[in-house]
């Protein structure tokens, strides 16, 4: 082989490897581009029997409002899992309210990537305890009675609920690993410096 058929070879095979990288490199961009574009609540495929997903049936549920503090708002699901709501949110670093919060708070809360867990009051002190475990010393994570459930307990992301019958199922795992900070409409606004109280706050 000469010089000039050597030089020629090299080009051609440096060629080819640059052409390789190069589709590698928009292969990769093209999925990172198309996973983000998919949502963060989308990253994980783990299937939960009985999930409600009002982001595809009921959008226009989910409005995004601050509304006045002085305004109860109304929502059309029980609880909240969504929608127009008060400025100020519930505190949600693993906080567990003994008594019933402001509801527009706890969607605000919602709003920035916390997961509600929520139970029909009466239920088992042991029932409340178990819960309780799985919320305490959580980031993006509160719970508290809500008066009028119709399930003994439910779980409400932004634009998601699982309602169930025991405080056993494992499903509540399922949805706090698949939606907790995922649901977010804030990715990276804290759960802290939020109110801890049952009436809705002013924004300070």
């Amino acid at each position: 082989m000469n010089n000039r058929t050597l030089v020629v070879t090299l080009v051609s095979i440096l060629g080819v490897l640059a052409l390789a990288c190069t589709a590698g490199v928009v292969g990769v961009a093209w999925y990172l581009s198309h996973r983000s574009e998919a949502g963060p609540a989308a990253a994980t495929d783990e299937a939960i029997p009985g999930l409600i997903d009002y982001r595809t049936t009921h959008p226009d549920w989910l409005q995004r409002t601050h509304v006045d503090p002085s305004v109860q708002v109304e929502y059309p699901m029980k609880p909240a899992a969504g929608g127009n709501h008060h400025p100020v949110w519930m505190r949600c670093l693993g906080d567990v309210y003994p008594s019933p919060v402001d509801e527009g708070s706890a969607v605000h809360s919602l709003e920035h990537g916390a997961v509600w867990v929520t139970y029909r009051p009466g239920l088992a002190p042991a029932s409340i305890e178990a819960l309780a475990k799985r919320v305490r010393d959580h980031d993006y994570m509160f719970m508290s009675p809500y008066e009028g459930q119709s399930t003994a307990v439910s779980l409400q992301a932004w634009g998601y609920q699982l309602q169930l019958d025991s405080a056993k199922d494992a499903r509540i795992d399922a949805f706090i690993r698949k939606y907790r900070q995922t649901a977010s409409m804030e990715a990276g606004v804290p759960c802290s410096n939020g109110t801890t109280s049952a009436s809705p706050s002013s924004p300070s």
